[in-house]
């Protein structure tokens, strides 16, 4: 029996299919993603290491845990995870975007689960993680409190859940949407919705409804100066990441 999948966007997973053979483009239409990326395993490492009581300085740091990347698109974060020693499962509900996640984990020699699924139907299956990496995945579904709902229930007691999205704020809307689409052209027009977007005080408040510990809040600012990204204390403006436990 196919699980629900009430927390799916076919609209919302349509664009992201059509731009799947580029994820692996540093310079192509995930540019912002490849940009940010040391940025967001910075505060997953961290937060990971936190939670398990891991030397980042190892060879292996994340051995014994077992990690589900939603949404993993390209693998741009399973890839890295695997390399750190996790047990890697990588779900996405675009068919595409795991072929292409699938070849390049085989051509780095990395063995990763990737898989077409939902959360939904991992979660009828009784699939259970020590980490969830949900990121950039939840201003793109029709109903963030179920999908975060069942991404509580894919996460094992005592588990972490990292979050990262898009503040609703002017701001954003210059940066992820004129800046990024119109402007710089990195991404499609109309791969965001403003109104889609969500503040820290409202995932914070989903979060908690959901069945979850809020322990952390960081936001991901951008220097275009340095050209960079780096981890803020203060600026959570435009795209910001948080740290969730379960009892």
């Amino acid at each position: 029996m196919q699980a629900p999948r009430s927390t799916v966007d076919p609209a919302e997973i349509a664009k992201f299919e059509a731009m799947a053979a580029e994820w692996w483009d540093p310079t192509g239409k995930f540019k912002p993603l490849h940009m940010l990326n040391p940025c967001r395993l910075d505060y997953i490492t961290t937060q990971i290491a936190g939670q398990f009581d891991r030397d980042l300085s190892s060879q292996t740091p994340l051995a014994g845990l077992r990690l589900l990347d939603i949404g993993c698109g390209g693998g741009l974060l399973s890839e890295p995870m695997a390399r750190l020693g996790a047990e890697v499962v990588g779900a996405d509900a675009a068919e595409g975007n795991v072929a292409v996640a699938r070849i390049h984990a085989e051509r780095s020699g990395l063995e990763i689960d990737y898989r077409h699924t939902t959360a939904e139907a991992l979660a009828e299956a009784g699939e259970s993680f020590d980490v969830v990496l949900n990121m950039e995945v939840v201003e793109h579904v029709p109903d963030p409190l179920s999908f975060l709902g069942v991404c509580r229930q894919l996460v094992k007691p005592g588990g972490l859940h990292l979050c990262s999205t898009i503040n609703r704020t002017a701001r954003s809307f210059a940066a992820a949407i004129i800046g990024a689409e119109y402007i710089m052209r990195w991404l499609p027009r109309g791969t965001h919705e403003w109104s889609r977007f969500i503040t820290p005080d409202e995932l914070y408040d989903l979060l908690r409804q959901a069945g979850f510990e809020p322990v952390d809040r960081k936001g991901f600012a951008f220097n275009p100066i340095s050209w960079q990204w780096h981890l803020s204390d203060r600026d959570l403006s435009v795209n910001y990441v948080t740290a969730s436990t379960t009892p």
